[in-house]
């Protein structure tokens, strides 16, 4: 609650620095403003919406400090915490309102000492805004109670009444407007040829003032109306107040000091006995401590000899340790060589078995090039019928008329293409076998290799003590295979039959 007081001080200056034509009222733009800053300040979260929603309902212009009081406590006071800087929330608010409160014309500080000095006169002032020091004087006209006429007097402004003189050396007092809780102070219309007026009623008359302009009218309707808020509510003036508030202050103090001197001397005559009761206390450590040294020496001769027995015990130990850890020692040696033999056996057990694994893969290959290679011979025979019975065929068409040999021609030609398409083939089919053939020399060269691999490993496990027994597939007997394969031509029979279908070839066109 104190720290809700104390930041209403600044804030109140702020809002009355905003109210140009002293009228109380701040328009909604200028407050946005100001809430803005507020919330920046103060490290809050700002919602530049609820300022609208807020007065949604009173659209009517600007905003008095009775309308702004709500919002500032809803959004602004009821969220701040006491993480801000200070200084910062009061350089923002001094900085509103120095430029209407402060005269730099004839300053003689600086602009810091004037911030400082703000910043005191708020931590001085009342409790609760809105500050006042209320020193409004200056020259009005007066309307007289009897004669009704006009005429001008210097008014001085006092916490209580409202005092008015024949001229400002305050020399003849012409008298004294009282001010209480129940009076009122109310702006009145320009009449009578006179602009700018008021009237202070109270409770047995009314005075009607015309001030020399308008912001002169403003400014002494809010003061007037200050003092009355403030005698309504009882309160004395601030600065009153405030030596009143100084005083039981330092009467306070005062207080508190005297009762720290006495705890003070109550304590010096506590520390006095307890330096007594101290020196009592050294004496019987004394003694004790004597005593407790005759008995250490006691312990400590009784501990030596316990050590002398301990040491011995310790060195019959520390060699039967020793002895136990080249046992260890050795046992871990034995184990760590038959680990090691363990693993030897098992990586030799995986590499045979890998090297089996090669010699069945080369052994299928081997199947599969046989199959290709049969496939092909198959072929191959089915060509050449073919082209033995193109060749008979051929014979006997020669043999035929004179009539049918223009057409016999033809067709020979044909047959010829046909031939020749069947020789190309021939020769594919020939490349091909040739192809097959250097697949299974491959294939053979690998089972080779794989059988001297899985032959090597053998000789090595039966070297090894014998622990793996290699398992061989059983023996399948001589069997005879050509390079082609089994029942394939060999080159020589090949050749032969090629120069016998050349020469059956060329025999019907030598009779032609």
């Amino acid at each position: 609650m104190a720290l809700r007081d104390e930041l209403l001080k600044s804030i109140w200056h702020a809002f009355t620095a905003l109210d140009v034509d002293k009228s109380g009222k701040v328009s909604k733009s200028q407050l946005k403003v100001l809430s803005h800053n507020l919330c920046t300040v103060m490290r809050i979260p700002h919602d530049p919406v609820a300022l609208e929603e807020h007065f949604k309902d009173d659209d009517e212009g600007p905003v008095s400090t009775q309308g702004y009081m709500p919002y500032l406590n809803k959004f602004i006071l009821d969220k701040v915490q006491d993480n801000f800087n200070r200084q910062d929330f009061n350089r923002m608010c001094w900085t509103l309102c120095a430029r209407k409160n402060l005269n730099r014309t004839h300053l003689l500080i600086s602009d810091e000492d004037a911030f400082k000095i703000w910043c005191i006169f708020n931590f001085l002032s009342e409790d609760k805004y809105p500050l006042a020091i209320v020193t409004e004087e200056g020259y009005m006209m007066k309307k007289g109670h009897k004669r009704k006429n006009w005429t001008e007097r210097w008014f001085l402004l006092k916490p209580n009444s409202i005092s008015y003189y024949v001229s400002e050396d305050l020399a003849e007092k012409k008298g004294d407007i009282l001010l209480d809780g129940n009076c009122c102070v109310e702006s009145l219309p320009d009449k009578e040829g006179k602009k700018c007026l008021f009237y202070v009623k109270c409770s047995d008359k009314s005075y009607e003032i015309s001030a020399s302009d308008k912001k002169r009218k403003q400014e002494w309707i809010q003061a007037i109306q200050t003092c009355i808020s403030l005698l309504k509510l009882g309160r004395p003036a601030p600065h009153r107040e405030s030596r009143q508030k100084r005083r039981e202050l330092r009467q306070k103090q005062q207080a508190e000091q005297e009762e720290l001197e006495l705890r003070m001397k109550e304590l010096q005559t506590a520390n006095e006995d307890k330096q007594q009761e101290l020196e009592a206390m050294r004496k019987k450590l004394e003694e004790a401590a004597a005593n407790a040294a005759e008995e250490e020496r006691r312990l400590l001769q009784t501990q030596t000899e316990q050590q002398d027995r301990y040491r011995v015990d310790l060195e019959r130990e520390k060699m039967v340790r020793q002895e136990m850890e080249e046992q260890v020692a050795q046992k871990s040696t034995e184990l760590e060589q038959y680990l090691q033999r363990v693993r030897e056996l098992e990586d030799m057990y995986h590499r045979l078995e890998d090297a089996l694994e090669e010699e069945r893969s080369a052994r299928q290959d081997e199947e599969t090039v046989r199959r290709l290679q049969a496939r092909l011979l198959e072929e191959e025979a089915t060509k050449r019928a073919e082209l033995e019975q193109i060749h008979l065929h051929q014979q006997r068409a020669i043999s035929e008329t004179e009539a049918e040999k223009q057409e016999l021609e033809k067709e020979g030609t044909a047959k010829e293409n046909a031939l020749q398409a069947a020789m190309l083939q021939l020769e594919q089919l020939e490349s091909e076998r040739q192809g097959a053939l250097e697949q299974y020399q491959d294939v053979m060269q690998k089972l080779e290799d794989a059988a001297n691999n899985t032959r090597t490993w053998k000789h090595k496990v039966a070297h090894h003590e014998g622990l793996v027994r290699l398992i061989q597939p059983g023996s399948k007997g001589p069997q005879k295979i050509t390079n082609w394969g089994p029942a394939a031509f060999t080159d020589a029979e090949l050749s032969l039959r090629k120069k016998d279908w050349q020469e059956r070839k060329n025999r019907p066109a030598q009779t032609q």
